[in-house]
């Protein structure tokens, strides 16, 4: 066992605080990865305060690491110390499902093990990105072009393919209209890679903020949602919309904006149920569906497409120190559009 430097939540809705935690040995399939940096998600505030069930405590969080290898077990074959690797949402699966063989490793059969907040298959608690070092089986590893800087390439293992998943399950791309619903995290990353993919591509916020950047990610059109006008204007206009905001929606008013066989996918998780008139979905054969990140083949052909379009998340990067501040911080979006944390300086 190895003790490294972490920033942890010691119980729920505490403040995290430094402390140190133990990494396993370097296994025969094992690599040590040098963590630089970590981005902040809304899920790891979801997660540290006990929003989406009861956690586990202490609570590393992160599952959006960017680093360089350090060390390669002896069974080791995909990478080499001084790889530019990245460790997205979970760091294991069963490998024997049905969806495991398929490279959909998120929607594993018998549960992903998660990267934080988790046990792996030893019982043993998994902790995330907040951290200085990680060991984690190659096959949960992917790797980060050279075209991508590592602090703007964090996010996009959790951010990034939580977009791109969707976009490319429901085919967005030329002859498309698309719309994201909300410009955080997420949703700037959505309209990046949407628009990178050749669709028509609008943003559905709550008020025109964000229009400017919008339009500079890539956006066609940008609409605010407070204004009632929007929903008339846009009614029946969309191949897709894609929903990031963890806040509960008028789904009904959003599937109105829908064409005939149009799809509404969520990818934010409000903490409380939602209701529904089925009559909205009915009325246009309309899809109401979600979608979770991505697996391991999908999370390195996203890499790949951002680095070949030339894009990585915008980040404010900050100090450990500064990490409960992120925290109120992205529950007041307050964030342009995406915190990182340089692990050097935990």
């Amino acid at each position: 066992m190895t003790t490294v430097a972490a920033y942890a939540a010691p119980a729920a809705k505490a403040p995290l605080e430094r402390t140190t935690i133990e990494r396993r040995p370097v296994g025969e399939f094992d690599i040590l990865i040098d963590i630089k940096f970590a981005g902040i998600c809304h899920s790891d505030i979801h997660q540290a305060r006990d929003g989406w069930g009861e956690g586990i405590f202490p609570m590393v969080p992160g599952h959006e690491i960017a680093g360089v290898v350090s060390e390669v077990g002896p069974g080791v074959t995909k990478y080499a110390v001084g790889d530019r690797v990245g460790v997205g949402c979970f760091v294991d699966s069963c490998r024997e499902c049905e969806y495991c063989k398929q490279g959909l490793e998120q929607y594993c059969a018998k549960g992903m093990t998660a990267t934080y907040n988790a046990l792996d298959k030893d019982g043993e608690p998994t902790y995330g990105g907040y951290s200085t070092h990680l060991v984690v089986d190659e096959n949960y590893a992917v790797r980060i072009p050279e075209g991508l800087a590592l602090d703007v390439a964090a996010p996009l293992l959790c951010a990034g393919i939580t977009l791109y998943s969707p976009l490319r399950h429901w085919n967005a791309g030329p002859g498309k209209k698309v719309a994201i619903v909300g410009l955080g995290g997420l949703g700037h990353m959505g309209v990046k890679i949407a628009a990178a993919l050749g669709a028509e591509v609008t943003v559905l916020s709550q008020t025109l903020g964000k229009q400017d950047d919008g339009l500079k990610f890539g956006a066609d059109h940008y609409y605010a949602t407070g204004d009632p006008k929007t929903f008339q204007e846009l009614a029946g206009t969309f191949d897709l919309i894609v929903s990031t905001v963890s806040a509960p929606l008028d789904f009904g008013a959003y599937l109105s904006l829908l064409k005939t066989d149009g799809a509404l996918v969520n990818v934010g998780a409000p903490e409380e149920p939602v209701s529904m008139n089925l009559f909205s979905l009915i009325g246009g054969r309309k899809t109401l569906a979600g979608s979770a990140i991505g697996g391991i083949p999908e999370t390195q052909e996203m890499l790949d497409f951002c680095a070949e379009h030339g894009f990585g998340a915008e980040i404010e990067l900050i100090r450990a120190e500064q990490v409960n501040e992120a925290y109120e911080r992205v529950l007041a979006s307050d964030v342009r559009y995406r915190f990182v944390i340089d692990t050097a300086t935990i």
